[in-house]
């Protein structure tokens, strides 16, 4: 057995609905109580903690008295609209218990595939890290018409864990795990407690939605889990009542369903660069640059930029090449082409005063960069 969460220093958790809201009854302060206790034990280890949590348009379903979840969309954004408020306020509630502090972030898909508010996205999760705060994260279903009718968390937990490169997605559910047959059906049914995410095996294992509740069911972790692995991040599937669940998971225990990634963060990293990305441009650096770049792992900054080719957008990957012209990385520009014409040669400190505004110090920061 693959020690789960033991090695892993910055961890996504996701909870379902039903967990969250206590079969539909509404924001369950003693649930949630109990994983921002183990959230706030791991955060005094030293883990970076993430949590996606569901849950807010049941939560507005109760407080808006409606007993079926509706099946208008104005109503959906209704419920979720008023819920989220109870949601937040039971988290920052709850976290502020054991002296951490929380920030609400509401994500879309959209915001995720949209290149320059991907960067935006990661540049305020992993500043909320920094400042050790944890973020508390939801699909903004108030605005969105897809995600209500067909998005789900467990999808946005894997977006996420992409995005910040977490080491571990958790998934917590109703459910023990995966079974390899539908444990409803069949009280033989085995435990799948570790398996290759990816495997097509574990779609044809997953069933279907195990909860009204629910909007996604078993596989759509499996899925979820497929995508987390794409940037090297291992995913445990487990019941959200285990007692100390993520507790014992940090320690290594065996619980519920590992999946686990077949490549490296690192790597998988690299190969997401390489492969799913197409190149927009280029800059020429000098060989001081060259020389932080490949010798010490350094961000490039705009001084050592001598040459700006191709447009590009802020979010493209651009390649980086040395003074002979042959590249030496690649890696998404946090600046604009035209930007960087400007700011080329200059110091990062003035890069605010010749755009009006400033993305960072960096042309092209160190995580978002794959030296060839």
């Amino acid at each position: 057995m693959k020690p789960s969460l033991h090695a892993a220093r910055r961890i996504v958790v996701k909870v379902g609905s039903s967990l969250v809201t206590n079969e539909g009854r509404g924001v369950d302060p003693d649930s949630i109580g109990n994983w921002c206790r183990q959230l706030a034990a791991l955060a005094r280890d030293g883990r970076e903690v993430v949590m996606v949590s569901s849950g807010a348009i049941v939560e507005g379903m109760k407080r808006l008295g409606m007993t079926a979840r509706p099946s208008q969309l104005h109503e959906l954004q209704a419920a979720a609209a008023v819920g989220q408020m109870g949601l937040a306020q039971m988290y920052e509630s709850k976290l502020s218990e054991h002296g951490l502090r929380s920030a609400q972030v509401l994500l879309t898909h959209a915001d995720l595939a949209d290149r320059e508010r991907y960067l935006n996205a990661r540049s305020t999760l992993l500043a909320l890290l920094s400042l050790q705060a944890v973020p508390v994260i939801n699909e903004n279903d108030t605005v969105v018409t897809d995600e209500i009718k067909f998005g789900d968390n467990d999808t946005l937990g894997a977006l996420v864990a992409n995005l910040i490169e977490a080491d571990a997605l958790v998934i917590l559910t109703d459910q023990p795990g995966l079974y390899a047959s539908d444990p409803r059906l069949d009280p033989d049914a085995r435990l799948i407690t570790q398996a290759d995410a990816g495997d097509p095996e574990l779609e044809r294992m997953a069933g279907a939605a195990a909860s009204p509740l629910s909007r996604g069911g078993m596989i759509t972790k499996v899925l979820a889990a497929k995508r987390a692995a794409r940037s090297g991040a291992d995913t445990v599937i487990a019941w959200g009542r285990e007692p100390d669940v993520l507790l014992r998971l940090a320690r290594g225990e065996a619980i519920g369903t590992l999946l686990c990634a077949r490549t490296a963060k690192r790597a998988a990293r690299k190969q997401w660069m390489a492969d799913h990305l197409q190149l927009r441009g280029a800059v020429v650096i000098d060989a001081g640059a060259v020389a932080k770049l490949v010798g010490q792992g350094k961000s490039l900054l705009p001084v050592g930029v001598v040459a700006v080719e191709g447009e590009f957008a802020r979010g493209e990957v651009i390649a980086v090449r040395g003074p002979d012209g042959v590249e030496i990385a690649r890696g998404l520009a946090n600046y604009a082409a035209g930007e960087s014409r400007l700011i080329a040669r200059r110091p990062s400190s003035q890069i605010e005063s010749i755009l009006g505004y400033s993305n960072g110090p960096e042309l092209i920061h160190r995580d978002n960069m794959v030296r060839s």
